[in-house]
């Protein structure tokens, strides 16, 4: 990269670069549950704005009473549920702790830089359950534009097994015309909800890209419709093959293609969060994007327990990285 700076500012963190490619911004909020807030390529953003202003949370708010903006993390739930653990039952919240709770800062300065890239990395704890989250991020420019990756190590720091389940949160702004690419080989997806059940009910089996709907009538899933159209569908795919690791959305407007890519050996599902107007349901303004969600489960409640579900032993860690590709078209 040309140029890279790293500003902190009101405990905010502001990366830049430039290069060949233009100029790549994204702006981190560690007092606000490590939220990628803002993520902009040559003058384009990226991320849904907010709803609402980013402001402190409770413990046991509902995530649309929040901003429902930007990027987060989901850990150790999704939906909010109940647990049984060997130290009793645990509650988790909805969209689960982490984007609730200040992340510390743990790098040495500023940032570290490499050749070519930037690097930051915090640390957040769990409140539900005693889990460490600890996030890596490096930006880094590429052939056809830039790439943000993400390595993420969770440590159980408590004296018992604990249940947990992760998803990425990331909800790319979108308007009509842009369009979701699958592998080819993915033909179907599992259903988690949809606003008035216009695909069906939960568990059910939904074909992609064009689907049936629930009074007769077929959509094609893969298109962005305006706001008006009120869609909210959770869907998920998986377990995923070694060459089904990634997603796309293209944004001819914004003259880019996001590319999601993940390691299915360590995240075998993805969740796809498809909203054009229809959520929240109440009164206000309206989500308008479409999340591409690597995730361990392909449920949205740690309680749905399956061959999916996972357990990390006293002082155990898990592993696993993302990454998100923005290439210029």
């Amino acid at each position: 990269m040309g140029t890279s700076v790293v500003e902190n500012e009101k405990e905010n963190v502001l990366i830049e670069a430039s290069g060949p490619a233009g100029f790549c911004s994204l702006t981190l909020l560690p007092q606000f549950g490590g939220k990628i807030a803002s993520l902009e390529v040559n003058g384009h953003q990226l991320l849904q704005p907010p709803l609402a202003p980013i402001e402190p949370r409770s413990r046991t708010m509902a995530f649309d009473e929040a901003d429902a903006s930007g990027w987060d993390e989901c850990l150790p739930s999704v939906a909010a549920c109940s647990v049984s653990t060997e130290a009793g039952p645990a509650r988790i919240p909805d969209h689960g702790d982490l984007w609730r709770v200040p992340w510390t800062q743990t790098w040495d300065g500023d940032a570290d830089r490499k050749a070519g890239s930037i690097t930051v990395r915090h640390r957040a704890a769990c409140f539900s359950l005693p889990l460490v989250l600890t996030r890596t991020l490096d930006l880094a420019e590429t052939e056809r534009g830039w790439r943000l990756g993400l390595g993420y190590l969770l440590t159980n720091t408590g004296d018992l097994p604990v249940p947990w389940s992760w998803s990425a949160h990331p909800l790319f702004l979108t308007t009509p015309g842009d369009r979701l690419i699958l592998p080819s080989s993915i033909r179907s997806l599992r259903l988690e909800g949809s606003r008035a059940g216009r695909l069906g009910k939960n568990g059910d089996s939904v074909s992609w890209p064009v689907a049936t709907l629930d009074d007769g009538t077929s959509d094609d899933l893969s298109m962005v419709r305006p706001p008006d159209s009120e869609i909210g569908d959770k869907l998920f795919a998986g377990p995923l093959t070694a060459n089904e690791n990634w997603c796309v959305l293209e944004r001819q407007s914004a003259g880019v293609r996001i590319r999601m890519s993940f390691d299915v050996a360590a995240t075998p599902y993805l969740g796809l969060w498809i909203c054009h107007g229809g959520w929240p349901e109440r009164p206000g303004p309206k989500q308008t994007c479409v999340a591409m969600e690597p995730s361990t489960a392909p449920v949205d409640s740690l309680a749905q327990t399956g061959p999916w579900s996972r357990t990390l032993e006293p002082g155990g860690s898990a592993e696993w990285a993302i990454a998100a590709d923005f290439e210029l078209i």
